[in-house]
């Protein structure tokens, strides 16, 4: 409360004290911006004269605009003793949320003040609101957000998706396990303009045969032992929209043929009636087995795979883009420290670049899990080699050094290897067995390329 009149203060101070966490009192309205600078408050009382004979409350609204321009969601209640309805409408209008005559009833100000502390909790609604709807926004407007690269490789994959999105091509994605087949899937449909309507992922790999129909094709109550109620079906979920269907190459000739109908008539047929209903989606298929080898071994049909890849996307294995893996590796090293509440912030040069020398054949889903299950195991704030320990090379080479070969770079390899294997990539261990610095064998490491 700002006042130039001492018993007014402290009048309202003895009042308010009861009902409030905190009341302040300032007799000099100039020292207004220090206490906003230091301090935010739910309400502010504002007197609207400070200096003797003046009733014009012009000092009130000077005083007013002042704070609005330091703090706009402010809540200000002016108070005068020489009050008129001219004025009052004009201290709402420039931004005060209610007038209040001195001397004032007690119970009167308490409610005039509890209306104002529940209208700031709305403006502070509201305002968090604001911000988490702009985050979302952000964070939904990011060029491939899910998708984490920088490689050539990847950009070029950015490349056709950007050019594909807005078409309604069928889409046919290509890459082994863990390259993040259904996250370039999903921002295919992100970026089209199907985007308000549903992305609807179907994993054909987990499909029986027995169930194919019913759960791509819908069925009505009653047409099998466990139909107890009208289902519509994948297709007809996605109408609008997108339909993924994953591991495609899984499916068995006589389902491709049915499969193929579908899309041919871009209708389907409930399983126990004879309706046929139309369909809209965007067709986005991906695979990780040799899907043109199959067509060749009359395992996979042609006509379908004309029909499911107007445009094809290949995603390049890990192994292809080992510059991306810092930024991964990062970005997982964020993800589950906060999910698991550790005290992990960063991840060591050494541990990226074993990272990057390891073959990676889950790909990014491997990279995953090995980042979730360091970050788990560590008791550090920084991800060491160490921590990696698990990640073990398959490689064909003898564990035992050929005695036969006097190359000195082949022996010094073969020496090295069986180190890091015998102490299971603990590159301390192995750097001690060798008699050599923890650097000098990242050193003989990088020569060696292992």
């Amino acid at each position: 409360m700002i006042d130039d009149d001492e018993d007014v203060l402290l009048a309202a101070k003895l009042l308010l004290k009861k009902h409030a966490h905190q009341v302040i009192i300032e007799k000099n309205p100039k020292k207004i911006p220090f206490l906003l600078n230091n301090d935010t408050y739910d309400v502010i009382l504002l007197d609207m004269n400070f200096s003797k004979d003046i009733t014009s409350g012009k000092e009130g609204f000077y005083w007013l605009s002042q704070i609005l321009e330091q703090d706009p969601s402010a809540v200000v209640i002016m108070i005068t003793a020489f009050g008129d309805v001219e004025m009052a409408v004009r201290a709402l209008k420039e931004g005060a949320t209610d007038f209040v005559l001195k001397p004032w009833q007690n119970e009167k100000l308490l409610a005039t003040i509890s209306t104002a502390i529940k209208l700031k909790k709305s403006y502070k609604e509201v305002d968090k609101l604001k911000k988490a709807k702009k985050q979302l926004e952000e964070e939904i407007n990011q060029p491939f957000k899910d998708i984490i690269g920088n490689s050539r490789a990847i950009r070029e994959v950015f490349n056709l998706i950007d050019k594909v999105a807005k078409t309604d091509a069928n889409v046919l994605i290509l890459g082994e396990n863990g390259t993040g087949k259904e996250l370039v899937a999903r921002a295919i449909h992100q970026r089209s303009l199907r985007k308000d309507n549903s992305f609807i992922a179907v994993d054909m790999g987990a499909i029986t045969e027995s169930l194919f129909e019913s759960e791509l094709f819908g069925h009505k109550k009653g047409s099998f032992t466990d139909a107890k109620e009208d289902r519509p079906g994948r297709f007809e979920v996605a109408n609008g929209g997108t339909l993924f269907l994953d591991e495609i190459g899984n499916l068995s000739m006589p389902l491709q043929s049915k499969l193929l109908t579908v899309l041919q008539s871009r209708q389907v047929t409930r399983i126990g009636t004879n309706s046929p209903v139309d369909i809209d989606i965007r067709l986005v298929c991906a695979t990780n087995m040799p899907i043109h080898e199959m067509v060749n071994e009359n395992t996979f049909r042609q006509d379908l795979l004309y029909r499911i890849n107007t445009v094809e996307i290949k995603l390049p294995p890990l192994r292809d883009r080992i510059e991306d893996i810092p930024l991964l590796a990062r970005h997982f090293v964020d993800s589950y420290a906060k999910k698991y509440r550790k005290d992990v912030r960063s991840i060591s040069d050494d541990a990226l670049y074993r990272l990057q020398k390891y073959n990676w054949p889950g790909n990014i889903r491997e990279l995953q899990h090995a980042v979730e299950r360091a970050i788990i195991m560590s008791d550090n704030e920084v991800l060491d080699p160490e921590d990696f320990f698990f990640l073990t090379q398959s490689k064909a080479s003898s564990q035992d050094i050929n005695t036969d070969n006097l190359n000195l770079d082949e022996v010094e390899r073969s020496v090295i290897e069986r180190a890091i294997n015998m102490h299971s990539g603990n590159i301390s261990k192995a750097a001690k067995e060798l008699g050599l610095t923890r650097a000098s064998l990242y050193r003989r490491l990088e020569k060696h390329g292992l």
